[in-house]
């Protein structure tokens, strides 16, 4: 048996009953999530099961945006492993891979048959739009938990807007701007926490 989480806190908020609640529960986060996950993920998580804190969440998606691998495939292990040890982390994966593969694989069918149709193209342009958005959005609802960061509010904000400048208009690749700016972050909040 995997212990529970070490925060006493943590064990007292609602949490997975066991790896097959979190084998759906990824399954139904997988299956909503066309065209990226990440606002799906932070509302189900953190909103409505309540699995995450805010803080959490923000810690926790850092760790899967650095670490090699889909993002939300990273998120779903460590939140599997946090709960169940290794079963939990597969039982996480699986259920983001498992339907949404098949989904995918008829998809895949379809758009073949139909790619030529500019309906068809229009309509995925449209989504791509849509996405974007849903990012943008939980980008933003993010942002109050930079207030209680150890850096300041300040600090965390021009972090965010050097990293923009960096990726968007500069054109740096991700991989540089991880290790230049998230490297200096690390850092720097490691010294004032230490401090």
């Amino acid at each position: 048996m995997h212990p529970p989480p070490p925060d006493a806190a943590t064990s007292e908020r609602p949490q997975p009953h066991s790896p097959g609640d979190l084998f759906v529960s990824f399954t139904w986060l997988a299956l909503q999530g066309f065209g990226g996950v990440l606002a799906i993920v932070q509302r189900e998580m953190v909103e409505k099961k309540r699995w995450l804190t805010a803080d959490e969440f923000l810690e926790d998606w850092a760790v899967a945006q650095v670490l090699p691998g889909p993002n939300v495939i990273n998120l779903a292990l460590m939140i599997g492993d946090r709960y169940f040890g290794l079963r939990g982390a597969v039982a996480a994966v699986a259920g983001m891979l498992t339907v949404p593969l098949g989904v995918i694989l008829v998809l895949a069918l379809l758009y073949a048959h139909f790619a030529g149709n500019p309906e068809v193209a229009g309509a995925l342009r449209g989504m791509g739009a849509v996405a974007g958005g849903l990012i943008a959005a939980t980008g933003i609802k993010l942002i109050p938990a930079l207030r209680r960061h150890p850096l300041g509010f300040g600090v965390c904000l021009g972090f965010v807007a050097l990293v923009f400048g960096a990726i968007a208009i500069a054109r740096i690749p991700l991989g540089w701007v991880l290790l230049v700016v998230g490297g200096v972050a690390c850092v720097w909040t490691w010294r004032k926490i230490d401090s």
